[in-house]
């Protein structure tokens, strides 16, 4: 398998007419090159915010490793609260979701639920791994979210435009006049 994916930039997706998203190119490539060449998009739940996590499949062995590093942490400081199969289960608790050439994927509808995911979605990377938001849920987040907050509105604002000029073109092939 290719080295750990980096995802870094941000970018704005809407949700198509047909329900599905975009992965933006740089985090696709990113995705693409940690899961060997696989089309395989990981999104998780987010432990402390509602958003989801995204990485690619080069991540499960750092999932694996990060897991026996806290076991051991637990035993060394005599934690026996620690559960080795909850952390498993909250760690791998991933879905795979395939995407195809141009990045579009569907995102399962439970994902959609626990993200507060409605008719976009806004992509931030962390190095490891990215943030993918609901904007709704971004724009709710506190002072230390205020340059990724100002990205999405602006990327929003920039997308709605975008499909505003798209629209008017749309129109003025198809009207024919009354």
């Amino acid at each position: 398998m290719s080295a750990l994916g980096e995802y870094f930039g941000q970018a704005y997706t809407a949700m198509s007419d047909t329900g599905r998203f975009v992965l933006p190119p740089a985090f696709r490539k990113a995705v693409k090159a940690s899961s060997g060449g696989a089309k395989s998009l990981c999104l998780a739940v987010h432990d402390q915010h509602d958003c989801l996590v995204g990485f690619g499949l080069s991540r499960i062995d750092q999932l694996h490793a990060q897991l026996e590093k806290e076991e051991a942490r637990a035993i060394s400081l005599g934690q026996a609260d620690f559960n080795p199969d909850d952390r498993a289960q909250q760690l791998f608790g991933f879905e795979q979701i395939p995407f195809d050439d141009s990045g579009r994927f569907v995102m399962p509808d439970y994902l959609k639920e626990l993200g507060r995911v409605e008719d976009g979605l806004y992509f931030q990377g962390a190095g490891k791994f990215f943030l993918v938001w609901s904007p709704a849920q971004l724009a709710q987040m506190g002072p230390t979210f205020r340059a990724a907050q100002a990205s999405c509105r602006s990327q929003m604002a920039q997308a709605a435009e975008k499909a505003s000029k798209k629209a008017v073109k749309t129109s003025g092939k198809t009207g024919g006049g009354a």
